[in-house]
């Protein structure tokens, strides 16, 4: 797909992940909608890079409908659609104050692989509709998953589930959208430099980049986003889930 003129909707657009991709689209010509919970954070993201902001709750399906038609009402209906909102608490099954609470695991799959599909779901109505690029192209979907959908340590049983279950959507979706050339991919990232990340003591994050056989470094929005847009124009990419990790393969803790 040529980018240039494209109508693009990012999930967790923010900040982190998103907050790059969106950036990496703007500059390949894309016209980028961000959802991302309300607030000023949202605001001054896309004052800063002159998106649209699309306040909602990616778990809430009235909530996206209504931002991704925003999002259509501004720009037309997204041909690109790039989901990264997500949160990542750790919380062991049975820690010392006896079971995790059940509330804590549904919020994790709620927002992670529900919100995932939330946003899949509608943004994909809209591309199937729209007529054909070259090669029938209609439109590429971009999740996210985590080097712990493969390798969940302990702690990150819920983590592990949201993004194992995202992992496990690709392919169905990808043959069920097939037809009419619409295109699904999952990126799973090893350990970047996320805000989450970043809220971590010095030593501990150097320890994490030392842990990556190579390069050995945290990764970057960048590098996401250089991804993002390499599966955008590269049409033989479909159905398939993308470790970007330097060759990390995660220890139980």
């Amino acid at each position: 797909m040529d980018i240039a003129g494209q109508a693009a909707v990012i999930t967790g657009g923010a900040s982190g992940l998103g907050y790059g991709s969106a950036k990496a689209l703007i500059a390949a010509g894309a016209k980028v909608a961000l959802i991302d919970l309300p607030g000023a954070k949202l605001d001054d993201a896309a004052a800063s890079l002159g998106a649209l902001a699309c306040p909602a709750d990616v778990s809430d399906a009235a909530a996206v409908e209504s931002a991704i038609a925003k999002a259509a009402a501004a720009h037309g209906p997204a041909r690109i659609l790039v989901g990264c909102a997500g949160i990542a608490p750790a919380a062991r099954a049975v820690g010392r104050d006896g079971p995790m609470a059940l509330d804590a695991f549904s919020k994790v799959i709620s927002v992670n692989l529900i919100g995932t599909f939330n946003a899949v779901r509608v943004a994909a109505a809209g591309m199937l509709a729209l007529e054909p690029l070259a090669e029938g192209e209609r439109g590429v979907i971009i999740t996210t998953a985590s080097v712990a959908a493969f390798e969940g340590q302990i702690g990150q049983a819920a983590y592990a589930a949201s993004k194992g279950g995202v992992a496990a959507m690709t392919l169905p979706l990808a043959r069920e959208f097939a037809p009419k050339g619409v295109r699904v991919m999952t990126i799973a990232p090893g350990i970047f430099g996320t805000p989450m990340l970043a809220a971590m003591p010095p030593a501990v994050q150097e320890s994490l980049a030392a842990s990556v056989p190579f390069p050995s470094r945290l990764g970057t929005a960048e590098d996401y986003a250089e991804l993002v847009l390499t599966i955008c124009r590269q049409t033989m990419l479909n159905g398939s889930t993308i470790r970007l990790d330097g060759a990390i393969r995660m220890n139980a803790k």
